[in-house]
């Protein structure tokens, strides 16, 4: 396992905090009332813990293949239905959703290799993330995969406490199927927009891993 490179700064303010409020806390309070300073020094501990949890990035055998389209985040399956795409393919697609929890990992990756024949950045909402709304209405970053089965369209939405969407992405990008695409700090959802009639491999509610579990296939 490793910490990915987004959770340095974040990280590193967390254990700043840290170590101020222990100093202080076992300097004032520690004498007269031991037990408080101990609970704060435990509280303050597994905040820092659930920061270094958060930014993990751990290893894995990642899936491959030019017919399988690989879930691009850890969570679970929330959405399984057709709908009509405004933004990009103007008619029906087959959407995914995968909600991911504080408790996920939440590199993103990409669920085919090819070309990225489109990128935008949309401002919005912060709306929770199982909400249907939030697909169209919160924050997002929207790319398009193109390759010779097709073009498939992946979302990053911020969700109600995610307040940042990282993507690494570019048009005309050439890129490797399950390679990373971005990050979104703190809860969040991915939805992955495919042709109607892609026979699909997973269930709603389903647990799924980024690069590692197979979504649908050509």
């Amino acid at each position: 396992m490793t910490i990915h490179k987004e959770g340095y700064k974040t990280i590193a303010i967390g254990f700043i905090i840290f170590a101020f409020i222990n100093l202080v806390s076992f300097y004032f309070i520690s004498f007269h009332l031991p037990w408080l300073s101990w609970l704060i020094f435990i509280i303050t501990l597994s905040l820092v813990v659930f920061l270094i949890s958060f930014f993990r990035v751990p290893n894995r055998k990642l899936a491959a293949g030019d017919n399988l389209i690989i879930c691009p985040a850890d969570g679970k399956v929330v959405v399984i239905e057709e709908m009509v795409d405004e933004e990009y393919f103007k008619g029906k697609r087959l959407q995914l959703s995968v909600f991911m929890s504080p408790a996920n990992v939440h590199q993103n990756r990409l669920p085919v290799g090819g070309e990225i024949v489109y990128n935008k950045y949309h401002k919005g909402k912060y709306l929770v993330a199982w909400d249907p709304k939030s697909s169209t209405e919160n924050e997002r970053h929207s790319v398009v995969i193109k390759n010779i089965k097709g073009e498939v369209l992946v979302k990053q939405i911020a969700g109600a406490l995610a307040k940042r969407i990282v993507n690494y992405l570019s048009i005309g990008q050439k890129v490797q199927q399950s390679a990373e695409m971005g990050f979104i700090k703190f809860g969040s959802r991915v939805d992955v927009l495919l042709p109607p009639g892609t026979k699909v491999n997973v269930q709603l509610n389903q647990v799924v891993q980024g690069g590692v579990t197979v979504l649908a296939e050509w």
